[in-house]
């Protein structure tokens, strides 16, 4: 029995001990400070799901602050990599309306993001707009095409 209160004891110190050395980011999500985040914890990091799985390293559903460390990086890469997802894509968009012919594309901007892609600037009618819409909706990795462009 004695040796049992030692090891909670213990168990008690230790997590004091590692909060205190936490980071801010991870003290703030610990809603109930037990020293865990817990996956209700991290909701209000979207897109955190992937990156808890990936680094709750003994799987009890739980993070330590040493597996947050690991799980935040890994987030950052993920965002990185949607980034770079997004702008590759907006490069394969621009590319296809350059290789149009009949369309001025140099006076159409594209903006992604998510795959979502914005056409805006200026074209001479409307027939070079269902152009320019058509185009980017056939690119790969196009998931909706919005139009904000106008006539001249």
């Amino acid at each position: 029995m004695k040796l049992r209160k030692i090891a909670v004891l213990t168990y008690g110190l230790a997590a004091a001990f590692a909060a205190q050395g936490q980071p801010d980011k991870f003290r703030s999500l610990d809603k109930n400070g037990d020293g865990f985040l817990s996956r209700e914890e991290t909701t209000e990091l979207h897109g955190f799901a992937p990156a808890f799985d990936e680094s709750d390293d003994n799987r009890d559903g739980r993070l330590d602050a040493n597996e947050f460390s690991k799980a935040e990086a890994y987030y950052q890469r993920l965002q990185v990599g949607g980034f770079v997802s997004d702008s590759t894509l907006t490069a394969k968009v621009k590319t296809a309306l350059l290789r149009e012919r009949g369309l001025k594309s140099m006076d159409v901007n594209v903006e992604t993001y998510n795959g979502r892609v914005l056409l805006s600037g200026w074209v001479d009618n409307d027939e070079q707009r269902k152009k320019a819409l058509n185009v980017a909706r056939h690119v790969d990795g196009v998931v909706e095409v919005r139009d904000g462009m106008n006539l001249r």
